[in-house]
């Protein structure tokens, strides 16, 4: 009956150990979560095993992440660099979606259909959205971090990020095959009105909130109240991903500066503490090596080198398009490569689903945790040429 405490008590302790050996090689402590998971589970030691309480739980752990995502969207540095930005995100998207969604359809399918189609599409969108925090970490460390080229990588990763969503909603909402597209479209344009109204009040609101209260927790618990009903509302009422109601709900409360920085702060504590370390252990619960055919290995491999050339490919023609140098074009692909929370997101959602197959997890683990490893390698040899700068 009390199993849950013991399974929670281990999650934390081998999420955070796994977390700082992998911080210590300058990795993301999720590579470290998501190998705790993998040891856990029936592929490792077989401690641990998926149950209601940790489906549940990491549930909850996708809902945060993608909230603090929406409350770090930074809408000012957008706007400066809109057009650009736009274009890499853009073009960052449909690349993997059409290389990685292809090596699926000719790995697993024989003939075109619509089932087949949203499985590969399924798969194409899991690596289309870009972790900034790789990124960032490695361009802080070099110091180059508020360059033209780092500054328009910051934008075109939230854009990219939002377009997976928005790609995410639709392909989930088409999930029926027997729900017309039509049907489909008409909805979430209709959920993109709600949370725009609701937004609009919203933001009223908690405007004159933080205006009354300020730092007080009152205002951490109504905005994580404000989050869970936006994604219940998205997949209740409009057939979208609860995750997209909640980024929209942190996106709706960003520009409150004070607040998103308060706000956040004490979600992240709450997030990180427990719920994100077991929604990350639990992927790693799944992820089953020993089930591990050849012609799977043989899909990782491709699937490894398509998420990594796709996107230097898309991002960098497209910031050669909007005249950026060769060298920063080069950059921008370089740093568009990495992938974390969102594309586990994403396959967690395409499993639920059933458009992922959960043999193929281990392939997807695998390849997020490579585009998390080569990102800082390509990045330093963009600029190897350059007199590091003292920070």
């Amino acid at each position: 009956m009390y199993e849950y405490l013991l399974a929670l008590a281990l999650i934390l302790l081998c999420t955070k150990l796994f977390g700082l050996i992998t911080a210590k090689v300058h990795l993301p402590q999720v590579v470290g979560a998501l190998i705790a998971g993998v040891i856990l589970g029936p592929c490792g030691f077989g401690i641990l095993e998926e149950t209601d309480f940790l489906i549940k739980t990491s549930e909850i752990g996708v809902i945060m992440l993608m909230f603090i995502a929406g409350l770090d969207t930074d809408i000012s540095e957008l706007k400066k660099t809109g057009p650009a930005a736009c274009l890499i995100a853009t073009l960052g998207v449909i690349v993997p979606i059409l290389g990685c969604g292809g090596a699926y359809f000719l790995f697993f399918e024989d003939k075109v259909e619509f089932n087949s189609l949203m499985k590969a599409a399924f798969i194409g969108v899991v690596f289309a959205a870009t972790s900034v925090s790789i990124t960032v970490e490695t361009l802080n460390e070099m110091g180059k971090l508020k360059t033209k080229a780092g500054s328009t990588l910051l934008s075109a990763a939230i854009i990219d990020d939002i377009i997976g969503i928005v790609v995410l909603s639709i392909i989930t909402g088409m999930g029926d095959s027997s729900v017309k597209p039509g049907i489909v479209v008409v909805k979430i344009l209709l959920f993109f009105v709600f949370a725009l109204v609701v937004g609009l009040i919203i933001y009223q609101i908690f405007k004159r909130i933080w205006k009354d209260h300020e730092e007080t927790r009152r205002v951490s618990i109504w905005a994580m109240a404000f989050c869970f009903i936006m994604a219940y509302c998205a997949e209740k009422f409009f057939g979208v991903a609860d995750i997209t109601g909640a980024y929209f709900a942190g996106v709706i409360l960003c520009n409150l500066t004070g607040m998103r920085k308060y706000v956040a702060k004490k979600v992240t504590v709450a997030s990180y503490l427990i719920f994100s370390p077991i929604f990350f252990a639990n992927i790693g619960l799944k992820t089953d090596i020993k089930g591990f055919s050849r012609e799977i290995l043989l899909f990782t491999l491709v699937l490894i080198v398509l998420a990594v050339v796709t996107k230097i490919i898309g991002c960098g023609v497209a910031a050669k398009i909007c005249r950026m140098s060769n060298r920063d074009s080069v950059t921008v692909g370089f740093g568009m490569v990495a992938r974390g929370e969102v594309a586990l997101m994403v396959a967690q959602k395409g499993i639920d689903a059933g458009y992922i197959d959960q043999k193929l997890l281990p392939a997807i683990v695998l390849t997020v945790m490579c585009c998390a490893l080569v990102t800082p390698i390509l990045l330093k040899l963009s600029y190897r040429h350059d007199v590091p700068v003292k920070q």
